[in-house]
């Protein structure tokens, strides 16, 4: 298990494996993209491999300012997303509030020498001392990391862009902002097609705003956008250009019993994923994990707590604005097992088929070198047991929001505010 530490500016707001597992990426508030590499096993320390390194370090946005709106944009990146590995480089897109990058990330080791018409420090030779012609040879460098912008998607989102997800086809990718999605080819940065836009005529007669959007794993018409009202909808780009009416409409009815002033704001869906398999997709609301069945709109196929016990807290949640926060959610590789974030840096592990739940934390003590992750339990008022923490002495300033699993192996990377925990099953 590694940590690696941040500063405040630099609290972690994406995490990102890529499609091979050997390169992880985060991104922070202040604008940068770290990518971790994956040692290679050696035959002298064979239980090394697994262990994550700084590979390149880059600044992926800048602070910007809207004239025309007399708006600060930041430089936070709120989503990375790899692009499968086509070549020796890797790519990579990164998005802030407005701005969509793709990133080249490629490795030198080898420069040329031997110009004609210049010298080796790249100075102009006089053409009167040029003699011969030279052959320019390759020599061996040190190994260098480069980072290239290659395109840069801008001017096409009014609103703050809460997503990116890169289409099957490898050839499109969408960026969603709150009430529009747009539809990008990874070659062209001058022009998008708007493929949903539920904004009203009259901004006042606004009900509900996007939070996430995602791609079908291998069906490139498909894709699912989830709103503040707790429905998923499912859409095909086959039926029309413009995918305002969707195919398929998810949504629980809510319990009349259950009904609060809090009620729309933790229905609210902060997340959606599609499973590798993509049968199934599985949403984040404040108190809960739903995995729905895409051919079953009725109701969700299972439904999962990740923090009852706040159900009695929301009233102060709603004064600290937590009750506000956006939590992420994960598939393991095999979509047996969920994970997403919780307070006092607990994240919650659900497995499909046992049915089994775990709590565990991030955490210093936690993380030394092969240090074995205990499950942690809260207790709600009456008696406390030894091992349980109560739910009165929950830090709700630590929050797990953003999480990534390994697609095929059981590492897991945990971002907690400006720590970044890898967790991984141990070896034998």
């Amino acid at each position: 298990m590694d940590t690696i530490e941040w500063f405040n500016s630099d609290i972690i707001s994406t995490v990102e494996f890529n499609s091979t597992g050997e390169l992880l990426a985060t991104g922070d508030k202040g604008g940068r993209v770290v990518v971790f590499q994956r040692e290679q096993e050696s035959k002298n320390q064979p239980h090394r491999r697994g262990e994550y390194n700084v590979y390149s370090t880059f600044q992926s946005h800048e602070p910007e300012f809207d004239y025309l709106k007399s708006l600060e944009i930041e430089e936070k990146i709120n989503k990375i997303r790899w692009l499968p590995q086509q070549n020796a480089a890797y790519f990579l897109l990164s998005t802030n509030d407005k701005t969509v990058k793709l990133w080249k990330i490629s490795e030198r080791d080898k420069r040329p020498e031997g110009y004609n018409l210049t010298d080796e420090e790249g100075r102009i030779r006089d053409p009167t001392t040029i003699t011969t012609l030279r052959v320019p040879v390759l020599r061996p460098m040190d190994l260098m990391v480069e980072a290239t912008p290659r395109r840069i998607f801008s001017n096409a989102h009014t609103y703050h862009i809460n997503s990116i997800s890169v289409n099957s086809d490898y050839e499109t990718y969408m960026s969603t902002d709150d009430l529009r999605i747009n539809l990008w080819n990874l070659e062209i940065t001058n022009q998008s097609f708007n493929i949903v836009d539920i904004k009203p005529a009259n901004l006042e007669e606004l009900t509900e705003v996007i939070t996430a959007a995602e791609f079908h794993p291998n069906q490139c018409n498909t894709f699912v956008y989830s709103s503040s009202k707790g429905s998923i909808r499912l859409c095909d780009m086959r039926t029309s250009a413009l995918c305002d009416n969707h195919s398929k409409l998810f949504e629980e009815p809510e319990d009349p019993s259950n009904r609060s002033f809090f009620s729309e704001i933790i229905s609210s869906i902060s997340d959606v994923k599609f499973s590798h398999s993509g049968r199934y997709l599985m949403t984040r609301d404040y108190l809960t994990v739903k995995v729905w069945d895409i051919n079953m709109e009725s109701k969700p196929l299972e439904t999962y707590q990740v923090h009852d016990y706040l159900r009695s807290k929301l009233c102060s949640l709603y004064e600290n604005d937590c009750i506000f926060d956006k939590f992420e959610c994960v598939w393991n590789g095999t979509d047996s097992v969920l994970m997403t974030g919780s307070y006092n840096n607990f994240f919650r592990m659900f497995d499909r088929n046992t049915k089994r739940d775990v709590t565990l934390e991030a955490s210093r003590e936690n993380s030394k070198p092969r240090a074995i992750l205990k499950p942690r339990k809260v207790c709600v008022g009456g008696k406390r047991r030894k091992d349980e923490i109560s739910v009165d002495s929950l830090d709700f300033s630590k929050k797990i929001l953003h999480t990534a699993w390994h697609p095929n192996e059981n590492i897991i990377a945990v971002a907690a505010t400006n720590n970044l925990y890898i967790f991984q099953d141990k070896v034998n």
